[in-house]
């Protein structure tokens, strides 16, 4: 409408027109003022009076509000507290509650960090782990948790570190603790054995039947001061008095075990048990084949192998005990498996260093030690049966070197002997050489003193130690576990080699040895003779020792008579061939004049001399041995067969020095003088 009006040509018009419609509407609002215009002016009036009584309410809301905010600065700075009171309470208590979660997160780790620094690596382990699954889930959104989350690997590799550490310690420290682990095991051992024997002796003593030891000493007087290995030889091993009164702690007592079972736990939590249970076997193999290593010099002395012995003991009493207070760190197979290692090469030892021992005593003590250590691990369930194979091996040995020990024992009696009858004065010594060597004789007990023995002192003295030998034989067959026929079997036979060897070999030489007079082998004789029938005697020695009868089947029996009796002959042939060769030194003296004449009126001097020497020669052999009939029976035999050879040797000699080529010619005188020489031999 406006573009219409403006665009045309009405403007003027419609100015006009609107001017126009102004003044109609002025017009009509005067109007209706008018009208209205009481009305307003009372409301205007009313208006004034409202606001002069507005005015009044406006002072009063003024005064009011001044005394109000007068009164209310108070309340608004108390109320400005309290929210601020009341923030602080939400936070503090919104602190609470965090740290009430974080507390115990922080404690957890504080008590592993101390429990890691007094190595308590098992219970660190346990706290580690309520760590990690309990407690730091709740809080895992802090950032000292995610720390903490990021160190529990570091932590466990730590622990396993620490505690492998610790392992290795104990193992060092057993390895050197071995030695005195086993002295203690072979001291108990010692000590259980030593009870043993006390308990097993009181019923004999009850029952009156006579020890080993009291039938020992009813049966013979031992010669003290000739007595290669005395009593005080056997006790090598006894524990001492004031020892055994003493509790002797065991393994667990003097190693702390506690390092393999928090390693071996450790590992088990940690799911590397197998990982453990493979180090722990391979270092232990290592050690064991370091302990069954014996010494070069082992040999020389008995500590030497006390001290190898030990440290096997030791080994194997800690893996015992491993075995049974662990669950499968070490099993019975493996065990098993480093016995038969262990017996293998402790028997291989032993073969080769005892093979260097001559002394018996050494072998003997050696044997003790033997039977202490197999006796040891036979009470930990270890089977020994091969050591004691092994014993009795060393046995054979042990009798050898006992042969070389009595044979120079036996050279010493033989060579230091007067060969004279043993003159006794009074009836003292008479009872002691009686009761030294079994001798009876009537005749001689009733010759007054002073009187003498038949035979010299190596009688007596061969005889004690040959009963000394047997009672060191019977001292390697103790606590083997032999039976009595054994153990008798075994004394026979060693006494055999004795008797049929070294000291037959011993009489031989000195029947043998150059000088030898006529009158040192008729005592050989006599001595020879006394020995062989005190061989029934020796018979019931061993009877009584072993208590085993000599009409058992498969008895051994003692070849002693032959012994003697071989001595016997051989000094026999000894007097026979230095007769001979006497006379050969007398016939060396003849001196004949073939072309004498006329013969002299009496025999040769050296022949003359000679039969004075084989006459008082002859006078000799009234000392051999026996009773009445028996002397005159066995002098009359050798002196018969001396006389016979010297008879015989002489007639022969007489007759080559007849036919000798260099006597060509003969005179009838001179034939004479040599049948006066031979009419002189026959009267």
């Amino acid at each position: 409408s406006f573009r219409s009006v403006y665009d045309g040509e009405e403007h003027g018009r419609f100015m006009e027109k609107l001017e126009a419609r102004i003044r109609n509407h002025d017009r009509e609002i005067e109007k209706m003022c008018n009208f209205h215009y009481q009305g307003f002016v009372d409301s205007i009036t009313e208006l004034l009076k409202v606001r002069g009584e507005a005015q009044k309410l406006k002072n009063q809301v003024t005064d009011t509000n001044r005394k109000l905010q007068n009164e209310g600065k108070e309340l608004i700075i108390a109320m400005e507290e309290l929210k601020q009171c009341r923030l602080q309470q939400r936070n503090i208590s919104a602190t609470v509650d965090k740290l009430t979660l974080c507390l115990p997160v922080l404690e957890m780790y504080s008590k592993l960090r101390e429990q890691m620094k007094s190595k308590r690596h098992y219970p660190a382990l346990k706290t580690l782990e309520h760590l990690e699954h309990t407690y730091l889930p709740q809080v895992s959104h802090y950032r000292f948790c995610k720390i903490m989350v990021d160190n529990i690997p570091k932590l466990r590799e730590e622990i396993k570190e620490v505690s492998m550490s610790d392992l290795k310690d104990f193992l060092e420290s057993i390895r050197k603790h071995s030695d005195k682990i086993g002295e203690t095991a072979m001291k108990q051992a010692q000590q259980q054995r030593n009870l043993d024997n006390i308990v097993s002796q009181h019923p004999r003593i009850s029952g009156g039947k006579k020890s080993k030891k009291e039938v020992c000493a009813s049966s013979d007087l031992e010669v003290k001061n000739t007595s290669p290995m005395s009593e005080q030889d056997s006790g090598i091993l006894d524990v001492e008095d004031e020892d055994e009164d003493e509790e002797v702690p065991g393994a667990q007592d003097l190693v702390d075990f506690s390092p393999v079972y928090r390693c071996l736990h450790i590992y088990s939590v940690l799911g590397a048990r197998e990982t453990f249970e493979n180090y722990y076997r391979k270092q232990r193999r290592k050690q064991a084949r370091l302990v069954l290593q014996p010494p070069s010099n082992m040999h020389e002395t008995l500590d030497g192998y006390r001290k190898y012995f030990n440290q096997i003991v030791g080994f194997f009493v800690v893996e015992d005990h491993i075995l049974h207070t662990t669950q499968g760190l070490v099993n019975r197979a493996y065990i098993d498996e480093l016995w038969e290692m262990a017996l293998s090469k402790t028997i291989a030892a032993l073969r080769t260093h005892s093979s260097y021992c001559s002394d018996p005593s050494l072998v003997l003590d050696l044997k003790n030690l033997i039977v202490l250590f197999a006796d040891t691990l036979q009470g930990y369930g270890f089977p020994v049966n091969q050591l004691f194979d092994m014993l009795l091996e060393i046995r054979d040995q042990y009798s050898e070197t006992l042969l070389k020990k009595w044979s120079g024992v036996f050279r010493n009696i033989l060579d230091s002997d007067n060969y004279s009858p043993i003159p006794v004065t009074n009836e003292e010594i008479y009872k002691k050489i009686v009761g030294q060597f079994p001798f009876q004789d009537a005749e001689l007990e009733k010759q007054p003193f002073p009187k003498k023995f038949p035979f010299s002192e190596f009688v007596p003295k061969v005889y004690n130690q040959i009963k000394e030998f047997i009672y060191a034989c019977l001292k390697f067959s103790e606590d083997l576990h032999l039976s009595s026929t054994e153990v008798d079997d075994m004394i026979r036979k060693s006494t055999n080699l004795l008797l049929t060897r070294t000291l037959s070999n011993c009489l031989q030489n000195v029947i043998k040895r150059r000088n030898v007079g006529l009158t040192e082998l008729v005592q050989i004789i006599i001595n020879t003779t006394h020995l062989e029938k005190s061989c029934k005697f020796l018979e019931e020695f061993i009877t009584n020792i072993t208590n085993v009868l000599p009409e058992t089947v498969h008895t051994t029996k003692l070849y002693g008579t032959t012994t003697f009796k071989d001595a016997r002959h051989a000094a026999e042939e000894e007097i026979y061939t230095n007769l001979n060769q006497k006379i050969d030194q007398f016939l060396q003296l003849a001196d004949y004049d073939w072309m004498a004449m006329e013969p002299s009126s009496k025999a040769s001097d050296y022949l003359v001399d000679l039969i004075g020497f084989l006459r008082s020669t002859f006078a000799v052999f009234t000392h051999l041995p026996g009773d009445v009939d028996a002397h005159s029976t066995m002098s009359g035999k050798v002196a018969q067969t001396a006389c016979m050879s010297a008879c015989k040797h002489l007639s022969t000699s007489l007759m080559q020095l007849l036919l000798e080529a260099e006597v060509r010619q003969l005179t009838l005188g001179a034939l004479q003088q040599f049948n006066l020489d031979v009419e002189e031999c026959e009267r």
